[in-house]
């Protein structure tokens, strides 16, 4: 296998945007490929996610997308993996460059709801659950996530505060990022007046329906030969699934895909869990978070809900979680999210996270979660 780096990345600011998905993935694009150092024709093949274009009245947008970059004749696909759609396209543009089929890809999600009232929104969310067994039964994702944090709750009793914690440093963080959908910072009473939602998860707990873009270019070392930008070099690309319906799992207190695609990492990379200095984690609630920083093996059970309140995941805390604001507080573009988790890792190599630069980039992992973990994608970066 050839080694494959990330040498270009993008994002547009989430939130609402004028844009199409379809405009907005092409600009993101665009600019991805300029950061590459590379030009268009240097695609080899572009891998689109865009969960739901149909909202849009738009699918088989690929085709669209290359045509706006100028290059129609290069081969596109269409990769959908509810929440982890991007990263699962990530994966395959890596298989594609590192197995020699091609020496650069571009990667782009992209994703918009805003012009949806919140009803239909939400039943265009929904339908990455289980339909007949639990969207049409009336279970939500807020109540499917409030259902794991009641289950963690039970198992490992915590203070609200915990969990605000985590809510409040991913606002200080996403406070600072000019991506991010939520551009202030929030305090412990403003967490713990809010509502809530679906208990015990109350309204800072959870993340905002947004539009969004976001690109990566992916090639291979030996093609890009002088790199004009500090390069990601991918040290593992690995997924997993796990049982969809709640309701059949032997337990609540983890997910088991998680578990399995960091595994899978860590054997690829040749690293363990120590070795990594920060990371971006799908926090779509922040139960969610606290959950994915102990199946991913970095705190023992139980212990992760109370990693930001004690400060160790903090921005400048000994291991940084969510720099960038995670989809609590940066948003959540379903079909962007994956890949907006490598343009942290990107400006955070090269300097570019001006005002939210953690202590130390010598490593990233990245960990995307398709719904309530039907599938996952874990990926590993480093320095050259």
């Amino acid at each position: 296998m050839r080694e494959a780096w990330v040498v270009g990345a993008a994002s547009n600011r989430f939130g609402k945007m004028a844009d199409t998905g379809r405009e907005a993935a092409t600009r993101v694009s665009l600019a991805a490929i300029e950061k590459s150092g590379l030009e268009p024709k240097d695609i080899g093949y572009t891998f689109v996610s865009n969960c739901f274009g149909i909202a849009e009245h738009q699918a088989h947008v690929g085709p669209l997308i290359n045509g706006g970059l100028g290059i129609p004749d290069v081969p596109s696909c269409t990769v959908e993996s509810a929440c982890a759609s991007s990263s699962a396209a990530l994966h395959e543009a890596f298989v594609q460059v590192a197995g020699g089929f091609i020496d650069a890809a571009l990667v782009v999600g992209s994703e918009k709801l805003s012009h949806l009232d919140t009803l239909a929104a939400t039943s265009y969310f929904a339908i990455a659950a289980d339909y007949p067994f639990e969207t049409r039964n009336g279970a939500t994702f807020p109540g499917l996530y409030g259902t794991l944090a009641s289950a963690y709750q039970a198992a490992f009793p915590h203070p609200p505060e915990m969990l605000g914690a985590i809510a409040i440093k991913n606002h200080a963080n996403a406070a600072r990022n000019p991506h991010a959908h939520f551009q202030r910072e929030i305090s412990m009473d403003t967490y713990l007046s809010s509502p809530i939602i679906a208990s015990p998860l109350r309204l800072y707990d959870c993340c905002p329906f947004s539009d969004g873009a976001a690109a990566v270019v992916v090639a291979a070392k030996e093609f890009v030969k002088k790199p004009v930008t500090e390069p990601l070099v991918i040290r593992a690309s690995a997924r997993a699934g796990s049982i969809t319906d709640m309701q059949d799992r032997p337990d609540l207190l983890g997910l088991p895909a998680t578990k399995i695609a960091g595994a899978k990492a860590f054997r690829q990379a040749h690293m363990e869990p120590k070795d990594i200095d920060f990371m971006e984690v799908h926090d779509c609630f922040t139960i969610a978070e606290a959950v994915a920083i102990e199946d991913l093996g970095f705190f023992p059970k139980g212990t992760g809900v109370k990693a930001a309140l004690e400060g160790v995941t903090v921005r400048d805390g000994r291991l940084p979680v969510n720099s960038s604001g995670g989809l609590k507080a940066k948003g959540h573009p379903v079909s962007a999210t994956g890949v907006s988790q490598v343009v942290e890792v990107f400006e955070q190599f090269n300097g570019l996270a001006h005002g939210r630069e953690v202590p130390k980039t010598g490593t990233a992992l990245t960990h995307n979660v398709g719904a309530t973990g039907g599938s996952c994608s874990v990926h590993i970066f480093s320095h050259r």
